[in-house]
């Protein structure tokens, strides 16, 4: 591991996060509302879960509009134009289709006409591992500008009458840009795991499944019990592989913003490492488990609260379907640069001659698919 740690770091070229954004839908369903769906109660799911309410989202919503509005803001932070972008990544387990990926749609909204896009499945995990992905890119020298995206419509894939999924998922997204530096810091070490053994435990059966009758196609199925065995074996493993590749200790870390999954989990995880409850970023009472969202919306409030500062030593941490989880050590450098003006106007007209242009592309297919059909008619 010390090998791999100093491999990453004499290439002399580092990954960091320069630009952050969220967004998460208008309509908020609180555990009362819930409630008269299923049989529980506000009381249960807050003591049992930590989660009083989530965000879910309506017919105009989606995890590609979420994931657009998240990514603006995030370009807006980072300040960096949309054709400065070389690589678009969206982690989901909800996208609209099979394909076109979430990430080509976004690539297609923002105008980002130079930037490579895919989405990339592996559940709650999936934040780190497109992290990783893009900080490895980035590293190579194969690119230097990364837009990173966790996005989910949980709310889609749920049976509103099993208490025991219904009530933990809520939707939203939230999105880092990850930019080239020689400025030492950044995303430092990453371990990156899987057990497909535990599959079934955690899982969303398509129409490709070969026991359908058995399953219920597009929902999630979960064993609660033994997801919350798992996480809390294997999360306090990770964070210590990356401590040790990085050669720092668990009283090294400053902040640690882990996936929203259960309130108990983070409380567990706390003790067993032996840190203070108030170093691990919670916001599961208001957006409750929003998979591959949670990491960068808990980011983006840490942010905004000024919970992590220039040279802190913070550990993003994933866990879930697959089985698969995913632990990052980033040492954060504040950017010093702030939007400028005139970028924020092009932004803005880049994201309007985007549509334009998709508009006038489906336009100039329409009409020459007409006339082709009028002329055979002839």
């Amino acid at each position: 591991m010390a090998k791999r740690s100093a491999q990453k770091i004499t290439t002399g070229i580092f990954a960091h996060i320069v630009g952050w954004g969220m967004a998460v839908p208008e309509t908020t369903m609180t555990n009362n509302d819930i409630a008269a769906l299923v049989d529980t109660t506000d009381e249960w799911i807050v003591t049992r879960t930590g989660i009083k309410e989530r965000r879910i989202a309506d017919e105009r919503e989606s995890t590609t509009t979420l994931a657009c509005e998240a990514a603006k803001n995030a370009l807006e932070i980072a300040d960096v134009l949309p054709k400065d972008l070389d690589l678009i990544i969206v982690a989901t387990s909800t996208s609209e289709n099979v394909f076109p990926s979430t990430a080509s749609l976004v690539q297609d909204f923002l105008g980002a006409s130079q930037a490579g896009a895919f989405d990339l499945s592996a559940a709650c995990s999936g934040f780190v591992y497109a992290l990783e992905m893009a900080t490895q890119s980035i590293r190579s020298g194969s690119i230097e500008t990364a837009l990173i995206i966790g996005a989910e419509t949980m709310s889609r894939v749920l049976d509103w009458q099993d208490r025991t999924t219904c009530i933990l998922f809520g939707d939203g997204a939230g999105a880092v840009v990850l930019q080239a530096s020689d400025k030492e810091g950044g995303v430092m070490s990453s371990v990156l795991r899987s057990d497909g053994a535990g599959g079934d435990l955690l899982n969303i059966p398509t129409h490709n499944h070969n026991d359908l009758e058995n399953q219920k196609v597009n929902k999630m199925s979960m064993v609660g019990s033994e997801v919350f065995k798992f996480a809390t074996r294997v999360v306090d493993e990770s964070i210590r592989q990356v401590l040790e590749m990085s050669d720092l200790t668990v009283e090294d870390i400053d902040v640690v913003v882990p996936h929203q999954a259960n309130q108990r989990i983070l409380d567990y995880l706390a003790k067993k490492l032996k840190i203070d409850e108030s170093k691990f970023v919670s916001n599961l009472a208001k957006y409750g488990n929003t998979s591959a969202a949670s990491i960068p919306l808990a980011l983006c409030e840490a942010l905004q609260q000024g919970r992590i500062k220039d040279d802190d030593v913070v550990i993003f941490t994933g866990f879930g379907g697959g089985l698969s989880w995913a632990t990052a050590l980033i040492r954060w450098v504040t950017p010093n640069k702030a939007p400028t003006r005139l970028n924020v106007q092009r932004r803005r007209f880049r994201y309007t001659l985007a549509r334009l242009r998709t508009r006038l592309q489906r336009w100039q297919r329409a009409i020459t698919s007409a006339l082709s059909r009028l002329f055979k008619q002839s």
